[in-house]
């Protein structure tokens, strides 16, 4: 179930969920859906309209604060490990996606640029990170389970119980240091599943400091969340 608010002229759909565990109302943006309203299950409907009313101001401040959505079309600049390049569509080429020069260059037809740009940075995020997480475990005498590369949006990586290691594949926009931060972290939960003291240690036995990887996220995360990817020219996105 959804509801329309108006922002001052602008108007913008908002997620309502119920949760039978939600003891009051609750009004987030979620990195997946963007603003949630969360209720409790036996709200009713005009109280769920109230209190988003009650709340505009609010909402419209943190849209606000978001980072502009950026098209991946030929032109458009992006960072890949932190440096940036412009993607430059040369329909005429046979080599796929590559990056030479600080330039990314796209073949093929125009409308399945964006696409092919969206599997060459997953491709990309998984090969540096698969290798990555088998070699610092390593240096722990452990062995991860499953390592997959997904667009997670609530975290940059995740450790299972049965030492499965997850990571959003957005990384491979982040700096090499912070990618190899964040995989870093996720490995060290495979000996600590915790934020102890002893955790932290082998954290910085793998990469040293981890401030400056930790710092660059909180202040940089948000925008790479930003890159719109996967969707074709043309093509419906909603």
């Amino acid at each position: 179930m959804s509801l329309e608010v108006d922002l001052g002229g602008r108007s913008v759909t908002v997620t309502v969920r119920r949760s039978a565990a939600a003891r009051r109302l609750s009004l987030r943006l979620d990195p997946a859906l963007g603003p949630l309203l969360v209720v409790p299950a036996r709200t009713r409907l005009a109280e769920a309209e109230a209190f988003l009313l009650g709340h505009r101001i609010w909402l419209a401040e943190r849209l606000a604060r978001l980072p502009p959505r950026v098209a991946l079309v030929d032109g458009a600049r992006l960072p890949l490990l932190g440096i940036e390049h412009e993607i430059r569509h040369e329909p005429q080429a046979r080599r796929g996606v590559w990056a030479e020069a600080g330039v990314l260059h796209v073949s093929g037809r125009a409308e399945h640029l964006p696409r092919r740009v969206g599997d060459y940075l997953k491709a990309e995020a998984k090969r540096r990170i698969y290798g990555l997480a088998f070699d610092l475990a390593a240096r722990l005498g452990r062995t991860p389970g499953r390592v997959t590369v997904r667009d997670t949006r609530s975290r940059w990586g995740s450790c299972s119980s049965r030492g499965d290691l997850s990571f959003s594949w957005r990384l491979a926009l982040a700096p090499e240091s912070v990618l190899t931060y964040v995989v870093a972290h996720e490995v060290a939960h495979l000996a600590e599943m915790n934020h102890s003291p002893a955790f932290w240690l082998l954290v910085e036995e793998l990469v040293g400091d981890p401030g400056p990887a930790k710092r660059w996220l909180k202040a940089n995360g948000g925008r790479l969340h930003g890159y719109e990817v996967g969707v074709e020219m043309g093509k419906a996105q909603g």
